[in-house]
């Protein structure tokens, strides 16, 4: 009797977790194969559209789709170009399929009508990390706007956002638009893929207005609250949950001469710079898959170490956290020189320069963008699919 009782316990236990297991829109396919059926159907994808141990892309193969193109975005349909680059149209070589390029290295999202024309569905299956500046977002939102001009259908099969548990940053001033600012949104905007899409209509946020027929396949068991670990990193150089946890901090340095850590085996989770004084801390950037030339290649850096301190719950708790940049902005003391136009890109607003010149700490920054946190939130609200706790 005692056994069977244990039994069921565990019974009970093993199916409580099966059902709390966050599914990705993916893997819901039944809900969207009814609507690839007799289409002609592109697939915008890359090595993070994985249904478990498969990929998309052979799955919908597997169940007869008529999957006419791929199209890659940043970092190629393979993931592993570098930030930044030029990737070529190709053809895929285990299905032959063409891969349409919609990165040429520059603005991503570039489409044609040539592109679309052949198609009458485009299917987007990528994992984002919920950062602004992180071009996937641009990307759906860029093929929302062609997609709507050439009336065709978008599915958007969601997945969940790792940093989806707080929103935080200044809201864009759309006078910094460009490919890796696009959206008036904050940093960190809290939201899924799928969100945006209803968020990018509702707001009419195509251009001159327009709608795109978009429908969003939800992923099931998550809400904002989830710590949702993800299963392939998303590019080359964020290989684990704490740089994608640090991402929205340290990012920034990619606008000044400091090195983040490209060219080494923990990037975002560094930073540091050959001038840089008082530390002890060093490290190489090296040529690598991913970053084959990163900033201060070859070069010995000093600086911090962020790789075991502070916390995951430290740095998630405080957000985004200027204190590095200031850090290193005020050791290697190069004024103006310090800063890249694209900082203003990144950050979304032109007073954080101007604030850090003047001395200001990380908090008072950060209070200057409060009211657009809340804003946001208020506004953000009827779009959101999933329970915010």
């Amino acid at each position: 009797m005692k056994r069977l009782l244990l039994l069921s316990l565990v019974i009970c236990l093993a199916s409580s977790l099966m059902a709390q297991k966050i599914m990705t829109g993916a893997e819901s396919v039944n809900e969207y194969l009814p609507l690839l059926q007799g289409k002609r159907v592109a697939i915008l994808s890359n090595h993070t559209g994985m249904i478990g141990k498969v990929h998309l892309l052979d799955s919908l193969l597997s169940l007869k789709v008529n999957i006419v193109a791929i199209m890659s975005p940043e970092h190629g349909f393979r993931g592993d170009a570098d930030a930044g680059e030029h990737v070529a149209s190709s053809v895929d070589t285990k299905t032959g399929i063409p891969i349409r390029s919609l990165y040429g290295g520059g603005t991503p999202g570039q489409t044609t009508a040539d592109q679309l024309k052949d198609i009458d569905i485009l299917l987007y299956d990528l994992q984002d990390v919920g950062v602004r500046f992180y071009t996937y977002m641009t990307t759906m939102a860029r093929m929302m706007d062609a997609c709507a001009q050439s009336g065709k259908k978008m599915i958007v099969l969601d997945r969940p956002n790792p940093i989806g548990f707080y929103v935080d940053g200044p809201i864009l001033d759309m006078k910094y638009k460009n490919g890796v600012a696009w959206l008036p949104v904050p940093t960190v905007h809290g939201m899924t893929l799928g969100e945006l899409a209803g968020m990018i209509n509702g707001e009419k946020w195509l251009t001159n207005g327009i709608q795109c027929d978009v429908t969003v396949i939800k992923c099931k068991n998550y809400t904002h609250a989830s710590l949702y670990v993800l299963p392939v990193k998303p590019s080359p150089n964020l290989p684990d949950m704490r740089s994608i946890y640090l991402y929205p901090s340290t990012c920034y340095f990619e606008a000044t001469p400091v090195s983040l850590g490209r060219g080494t085996d923990k990037p975002f989770q560094l930073y540091g710079h050959p001038n840089m004084k008082g530390y002890d801390f060093k490290f190489t950037p090296r040529s690598v898959p991913g970053a084959k030339t990163p900033p201060q290649l070859n070069r010995e850096c000093y600086g911090v170490d962020l790789r075991t301190k502070p916390s995951v719950e430290e740095i998630n708790k405080a957000g985004i956290n200027l204190e590095y940049v200031i850090d290193a902005y005020n050791n290697l003391n190069l004024d103006d020189h310090f800063f890249r136009s694209a900082f203003e890109s990144l950050i979304g607003q032109g007073y954080v320069r101007k604030m850090i010149k003047e001395g200001k700490s990380a908090a008072q920054i950060k209070a200057m963008w409060a009211d657009d946190v809340a804003k946001f939130k208020i506004q953000r609200k009827p779009y959101l699919l999933y329970p915010e706790k």
